[in-house]
């Protein structure tokens, strides 16, 4: 509790949020009798031009959100100083902000994400029309009532018409949901809450956003890159709604929508437009062998029926033939055709064109370019064979050209179904099947050699040393694994960029059979100091050998609100000492292991000891020495880090138990660096923590 108790004639309860510039508190207004948020602002003691804007900056915020009164604004209904204090007296939401939600991966159903895009455009369109352009719409800045509805909340940025304390070269908002004029520091208007609006719904159809990275990384591919479509992305996202959220992303203002009344009336109309079919592939669209589609624009498996081969080669029957291609028969596998009556009649159709082909051949004079040519099929993605000999019309390597156009009915076997990535938004392989079985032509086709490829172990082995080199280097990501069995495995913890990454890299190699498992913890970018410094210390990717391990006991998923942290740790393979710590969001390290004597936590203090190779080590047990350390608000991802050395790493002990991560690391760099000249080893290992409220 803050030593606040009272702020004019408020009642300070309780603390509800802390940011950059101040604090929030639930309080009670005693002569109406009601609940209020208060947000406050620190006022200097020296005054400088920085800390000048920042006052002026809340009192603007007081001056946009009281001119403001809508359903889906959060009310401002007073304005205060003290000596040392600001403070706006705004209305109590009783429910969280939607970054709240989405930071626990919450997914919504389409029906309810038009329900808040309606909330924010509607509160966007009433703000817009008076004058006030937000310039900071994200999740946090949206809050939720307990009922559902939406509330744009923290006008602190905003830009009123009439004023002129913001004008262009200053860059204000929040990187991620920053459209480009913000970045180039121009005048904004409407349109800039359109584009953020526009990222809003990108993240609640997909949930990710569209672009990650450093703030010079999002403002370069804010500038000139277009984002994936939602639909590309996520299963479940609309595809008429990738158009919409298209327009509101445009680069240049102009390009967007006009006003949130025309973007919430575009959501609307693609949220109601039917489902649409895709079309089938054609020849021109043909998979090679072993090259997989980019994630997300993988064939379907409609688009490699029976019905796709008929439309390939007649055109005007494919209509019907889609229709029927998604039927199962009886006993037979998904994807297989309601009659089997089918392939016979596209297989007479075939014939059929090639008599009249060669009919027309003779009865022309078999003059060049008189004989009909049918298309060709279309070339299905089908997974390399080392012991079987490629069709003789087919190259022995991939990749394979499209074959000569067929003369009886092709056989189509049912793709395999391939297993799963372990992991939110995936990394999809293409659906595949065998190639297509060819009949003999009266001219004897030259066989090639089977193609030579190395033994499995020699592949495994350069599949390691590709993606060992990969992750080595990549940036924000703490990452280990191997090849087994000739399955990729990945596990660790990264940036969403990172992830991104090695995402891409995995499907460039062309691993879909079997398919990359990827237990990759996606952590927030607090942590990349951490992640880069301990990358060289840890074991890398398929390295064998002894290694510091760490795990929590009875390995949950997740952990609820007061339950207790327990790790469990297996020493390196050598002789040494031990660091454990528990790194948060907010920027603090807690030492876990070894712990200062604390008589007010009723804490004994952790002697020094030497850990022999491959020791247990069990921490966390609540008992009278050890109160153990309980799971507590805030809730979200942290990470618990590991280091082991032969050598101390510090001469001293640490100031305390709590510190603050960013002085720890300057100098566990140090102490580091230090042991190292003295030629001792030291091995590191991390692992996230998921929190819970229940």
């Amino acid at each position: 509790m803050s030593a606040v108790e009272t702020l004019g004639k408020y009642e300070i309860r309780r603390q509800l949020g802390r940011g950059a510039m101040g604090t929030v508190y639930e309080a009670f207004d005693p002569v109406i009798e009601r609940v209020v948020a208060i947000k406050t602002v620190r006022l200097p003691e020296v005054a400088d031009a920085e800390t000048a804007e920042e006052i002026a900056r809340f009192r603007r915020e007081a001056q946009a959100a009281g001119r403001l009164t809508h359903p889906n604004i959060v009310g401002v209904f007073d304005y205060g100083e003290t000596a040392d204090l600001a403070y706006i007296v705004m209305e109590f939401v009783d429910g969280p902000s939607l970054k709240n939600l989405l930071d626990k991966n919450e997914r919504f159903p389409l029906p309810r994400i038009v329900q808040i895009m309606e909330d924010l455009l509607a509160g966007l369109q009433f703000s817009h029309e008076r004058g006030v352009v937000h310039r900071d719409i994200k999740p946090a800045n949206l809050m939720l009532t307990k009922s559902g509805q939406g509330k744009i909340a923290d006008f602190g940025i905003a830009r009123i018409e009439s004023s002129s304390m913001t004008q262009a070269g200053t860059v204000l908002g929040t990187p991620a949901y920053m459209s480009p004029e913000q970045f180039m520091g121009q005048v904004v208007d409407a349109r800039t809450d359109i584009y953020s609006a526009g990222v809003l719904l990108y993240q609640l159809l997909t949930g990710e956003r569209p672009f990650e990275g450093s703030m010079s990384a999002i403002m370069h591919k804010a500038l000139n890159t277009e984002a994936p479509s939602p639909s590309q992305i996520s299963v479940t996202a609309p595809r008429p709604l990738d158009a919409v959220v298209r327009k509101a992303m445009a680069k240049r203002p102009e390009d967007r929508f006009s006003s949130a009344a025309e973007f919430m009336a575009a959501i609307r109309a693609a949220a109601a437009a039917p489902v649409v079919a895709e079309a089938p592939v054609d020849s021109g669209d043909a998979t090679m062998v072993s090259t997989p589609r980019p994630a997300g624009s993988a064939a379907r498996p409609a688009e490699l029926s029976v019905a796709a081969l008929a439309a390939s080669i007649a055109p005007q029957a494919a209509p019907a033939a889609s229709r029927g291609a998604a039927g199962t028969a009886p006993g037979g596998p998904p994807g297989a055709k309601k009659s089997s009556a089918l392939p016979i009649i596209i297989g007479a159709g075939i014939a059929g064109l090639a008599v009249l082909g060669g009919v027309g051949y003779f009865l022309l004079g078999g003059k060049p370019g008189t004989q009909p040519q049918p298309a060709n099929p279309p070339v299905v993605s089908a997974p390399p064979a080392p012991v079987t000999q490629p069709p003789a019309s087919q190259p022995a390597t991939p990749p394979v050209q499209p074959p000569p156009a067929a003369t009886a009915p092709v056989a189509m076997a049912p793709a395999p179904t391939l297993p799963p990535v372990a992991l939110e938004n995936p990394v999809r392989p293409p659906v595949t099947a065998p190639a297509p079985v060819l009949p003999p032509t009266n001219v004897p086709p030259s066989v090639a050699p089977p193609p030579t490829l190395p033994p499995v172990a020699e592949q495994g082995e350069a599949i390691r040393a590709e993606i060992n080199a990969f992750v080595t280097r990549l940036p924000c990501s703490l990452l280990d694994g191997d090849v087994r069995d000739g399955a990729v495995q990945v596990t660790g913890i990264g940036g969403r960029a990172a992830i991104d990454s090695l995402r891409q890299k995995l499907t460039a190699m062309g691993l879909t059979s079997p398919a990359p498992s990827l237990r990759v913890t996606q952590v927030d970018p607090v942590f990349c100091p951490w992640e880069d410094f301990l990358r060289p210390l840890g074991k890398t990717f398929g390295e064998g050998g002894d290694r510091l391990t760490l795990r929590l006991a009875d390995d949950p998923a997740w952990l609820v609100n007061n339950e207790y942290i327990r790790p469990r740790l297996a020493m390196a393979g050598f002789r040494g000492e031990l660091r454990v710590d528990y790194l948060d969001r907010q920027g603090n390290v807690q030492h876990l292991y070894p712990q200062l004597a604390d008589p007010s936590q009723h804490l004994a203090g952790d002697p020094p000891h030497v850990f022999g190779p491959g020791e247990a080590v069990n921490l966390g047990e609540p008992g009278p020495d050890n109160p153990g350390w309980q799971v507590a608000e805030p809730f979200g991802t942290d990470v618990i880090i590991a280091i082991a050395s032969e050598d101390g790493m510090f001469d001293r002990p640490r100031p305390g138990n709590v510190e603050k991560a960013a002085v720890y690391l300057r100098d566990l760099r140090r102490a580091v660096e230090l042991a190292r000249s003295r030629g001792a080893r030291i091995a590191a290992t991390a692992m996230p923590v998921e929190t819970r409220r229940k």
